[in-house]
C-alpha cells in the first residue's frame, strides 16, 4: 500500500476476496459484543461526543450504542446493509457504501462533529485512505473514536489484523491515524484482556485546531 510503504499489499488482504457486499447482504440483528464491552463504549461516547452535534457512525448496524439520555444534532449512519441500517432508530439518516471499493466520503469538508467506527476497524483494506477522508470531514479538533476487542468475523478481516493482537491492535490503528494526519492520537483499554467479559480498547484521534491569529 502506499499511504503505509513498509507493509506489504498481502498484509491487507483478506480470505474471502468476494465483495463486500455479498457477505454482508443477509441482515445480521445481533451485536458483536457482549452487554459489558456495550456498556464501555458507551460510557466512552457519553464522555467524548459532543450534545447537540452532528455525529458519523462508519461501519454501523441496527445499533449504534450512543448514551440514550444524550441528544444530537444528527446521527448519519454508514454500512453495507441497508435493512440493519433502517433498524437503527438512532440514525436521523444513513446511506450505505463499500469503503474498500470507494473511500470517498459524501459529506463536506469540516461539516461532522465527530465520527465513530465501533468493532468495523479490521475490515478496511485502506484504512489510510478512509481515515484521511474521516480527517477531512471532521470539524478541527474533533474526534475519531475507534473501539474493538478481540471479536471479528476472520474471513473479512485483514491479514494483518489477524496476524496481532491487543496492544498491537491499538498501535496499528495510531499508525493507521499518523499517516491520515491526525494530530493528537490516544489508546484506551476499556475493558481488560481476561477479565469476564469481552476484551474493550479504543483509539481516539483528532484532527489539528487551526492556530489563532497573532
Amino acid at each position: 500500500m502506499s499511504d503505509l510503504p513498509n507493509f506489504p499489499p498481502e498484509a491487507f488482504a483478506k480470505q474471502d476476496r468476494t465483495p463486500d457486499g455479498l457477505f454482508y447482504a443477509q441482515a445480521r440483528f445481533v451485536t458483536h459484543i457482549d452487554d459489558a464491552a456495550i456498556d464501555a463504549v458507551t460510557d466512552l461516547y457519553r464522555t467524548l461526543l459532543p450534545p447537540g452535534g452532528r455525529i458519523l457512525d462508519l461501519m454501523s448496524s441496527w445499533v449504534s450504542h450512543l448514551p440514550a439520555e444524550v441528544a444530537y444534532g444528527g446521527v448519519i449512519g454508514h454500512g453495507l446493509n441497508a435493512e440493519e441500517l433502517t433498524a437503527n432508530a438512532r440514525l436521523t439518516q444513513h446511506f450505505v457504501q463499500d469503503l474498500n471499493a470507494d473511500p470517498i466520503l459524501p459529506f463536506d469538508d469540516a461539516s461532522i462533529d465527530a465520527a465513530l467506527i465501533c468493532v468495523g476497524v479490521q475490515y478496511l483494506q485502506d484504512p489510510v485512505a478512509v481515515l484521511r477522508e474521516v480527517a477531512r470531514v471532521l470539524v478541527p479538533g474533533a474526534p475519531v473514536v475507534i473501539t474493538f476487542s478481540n471479536r471479528c468475523f476472520p474471513t473479512k478481516a485483514v491479514a494483518i489484523w489477524r496476524a496481532i493482537g491487543g496492544d498491537d491492535h491499538a498501535r496499528l490503528i495510531a499508525l493507521y491515524l499518523q499517516h491520515a494526519a491526525f494530530s493528537a492520537i490516544e489508546a484506551r483499554v476499556l475493558l481488560p484482556e481476561g477479565g469476564p467479559t469481552d476484551p474493550m480498547r479504543a483509539v481516539i484521534g483528532r484532527t489539528s485546531t487551526p492556530k489563532a491569529d497573532v
